[in-house]
């Protein structure tokens, strides 16, 4: 696996910059998730499952192997769906209703396994005990997507300027006039190529 970021500020935004760079709707350069390992690393510090969760769904990963690689067919489907919805309301667009649907189907299937429990603290979505282990993954994500798309953040919603990137970040600075999805990357790169342009220039 890939070197893992989490830029985006939020774990569905995370989850989908889970690529090394999009290069259009349903196009990227660099898998980093290979496999349900993959999957896992990514989910702790993501924050989508405690380290004893992740060790868990691990172990039932290896009994599990053929439900195990299903997930992460599922969780790569529901990347490319998010990228292709979460790009165009970046853009201002209405995203194309097929996505829509499938992402729908995905939203339904986690809704199915989740049920409300009290706490110390008022009351949490939890997975139910029954609920199939190794989708808990995409299921979180997919529950994070659908509390993004109905929240006021969403009008924070950005996609990097960097035409060779196209992550998903959250423009939380002062002025709302964050470009880069990493200063330290793709705003440096871009300051470079700009330098080198002006040199060409004079």
């Amino acid at each position: 696996m890939g070197e893992l970021k989490f830029v985006g500020g939020n774990p569905c935004l995370d989850f989908v910059n889970t690529v090394g760079e999009w290069t259009g709707p349903g196009r990227f350069r660099r898998e980093k998730l290979h496999s349900y390992d993959d999957l896992l690393r990514w989910a702790v510090p993501a924050g989508v499952l405690s380290p004893a969760q992740a060790k868990r769904l691990g172990a039932y990963a290896i009994r599990h192997p053929r439900e195990a690689a299903d997930s992460l067919a599922r969780a790569r489907e529901l990347r490319y769906v998010l990228h292709r919805i979460l790009g165009a309301v970046a853009m201002g667009r209405r995203p194309q209703g097929r996505d829509m649907k499938a992402f729908r189907e995905q939203l339904s299937a986690a809704r199915e396994h989740e049920e409300l429990r009290p706490r110390a603290r008022g009351f949490a979505w939890v997975w139910r005990e029954d609920a199939g282990a190794t989708d808990q993954i995409p299921w979180a994500v997919a529950r994070s997507a659908a509390a993004l798309l109905t929240s006021d953040d969403l009008a924070g919603l950005r996609q990097c300027a960097r035409r060779e990137c196209g992550w998903m970040f959250l423009d939380t600075s002062r002025n709302h006039s964050r470009r880069w999805c990493d200063m330290r990357d793709c705003g440096n790169l871009e300051k470079v190529k700009r330098f080198r342009q002006r040199r060409r220039q004079q």
